[in-house]
């Protein structure tokens, strides 16, 4: 028998991506699958798109449920992963989707997200670049607890952290303006996500420094700047599109004295020279939210705004595929010691 996998939160829009790349993984085997209000009901109730599994009961989210599998996914909503992840045995590889583990800081924790901090789990971003050239992919090979980063800081970190590991940009008046498709504010029945509210609409939310992922990408980007705790500060408005997927991230910086646009271009160029899933895309080419649909992929472009001497970097993921699953599953193979693009789709769908 190969990998065994456990999926929990498997009704959800994180849990069915999940299945459906762990579907198309040669080395891992689908195990246990649980659901909160959903226990009892067979998978394809809710997941018709995965007939495979359509027939699959759905078991409750409990320990018991979990144990016996090599690898557990937590697709659960924030502050429930802690107490799972705690009865599992120290052996079990647990990737969690939810946002209990991703912060250093318990003092952030607190200010964002309320309660007690569980604690700092390996952060599942291989590729972001940190201090003195390393990647965080060193960070999750052969670990045993990871936590996946949210979508938004998976889209905002990556268009921003080779400027920063390079030394260009300054480590305050950071901007960043994203668009998220509904899928990002999960599956539960929601007044402002219905459809008739949604089509032909793009509305903010948590604006003024209130949404819970402004420390996380502060985090990251001052990881890449060699600070484990820096001063890198974001303004964060979040914006609502009326489609179903994907994420286009439009980040500023301003840049340090002197640096020209090729030195700009060479840092992005060479971050992500030899990475299998961020491309940085030929000049003049903007990254659309279309072309990464179903596909671990983030295309990213970079320019520099002479005038105001600041860096705009525009940075475009499926927020359900790189932006969880497929970074969650990217995360478990090195932690699993296998290739690290295994069972990952590169190319999107389109139209």
């Amino acid at each position: 028998m190969g990998i065994t996998a456990a999926v929990a939160g498997a009704s959800g829009y994180a849990g069915g991506e999940l299945l459906r790349l762990l579907l198309q993984h040669p080395e891992i085997e689908i195990g246990a699958l649980t659901a909160g209000g959903n226990a009892g009901t067979r998978l394809g109730e809710h997941q018709p798109h995965l007939l495979p599994l359509a027939d699959r009961v759905l078991g409750p989210t409990t320990a018991e449920h979990l144990q016996g599998h090599d690898l557990v996914f937590l697709a659960l909503p924030h502050g429930a992963s802690a107490k799972i992840a705690a009865e599992l045995p120290a052996e079990t590889v647990i990737v969690d989707c939810g946002a209990d583990h991703r912060l250093i800081s318990a003092q952030a924790w607190t200010e964002f997200y309320g309660g007690e901090h569980a604690g700092t789990w390996a952060y599942g971003l291989p590729e972001l670049p940190r201090a003195e050239g390393a990647r965080q992919r060193e960070y999750l090979r052969g670990a045993r607890r990871i936590a996946v980063p949210g979508c938004y800081p998976t889209a905002s970190s990556l268009a921003l952290a080779p400027g920063f590991a390079a030394g260009l940009l300054e480590l305050e008046d950071v901007v960043v303006v994203a668009a998220s498709g509904t899928s990002g504010a999960g599956r539960s029945a929601k007044v402002n996500m219905l459809g008739s509210e949604v089509m032909g609409s793009m509305s903010p939310y948590g604006v003024g420094g209130g949404h819970r992922h402004t420390p996380e990408i502060e985090q990251n980007l001052g990881l890449a700047a060699g600070l484990v705790d820096g001063p890198v500060r974001v303004s964060f408005t979040p914006t609502l599109a009326p489609m179903s997927r994907g994420i286009l991230a439009t980040c500023t910086a301003r840049l340090k004295p002197g640096v020209s646009d090729e030195a700009v271009r060479q840092a992005w160029q060479d971050t992500y020279a030899d990475e299998a899933f961020v491309h940085v895309l030929p000049e003049g080419r903007w990254p659309r939210t279309a072309d990464t649909l179903g596909a671990n992929t983030a295309l990213i472009q970079v320019a520099v705004d002479a005038r105001v001497g600041r860096v705009i970097a525009v940075s475009a993921i499926d927020n359900l595929t790189k932006g969880t699953a497929g970074g969650a599953i990217q995360s478990a193979n090195l932690a699993l010691d296998l290739p690290e693009a295994l069972g990952l789709p590169v190319a999107g769908v389109a139209p």
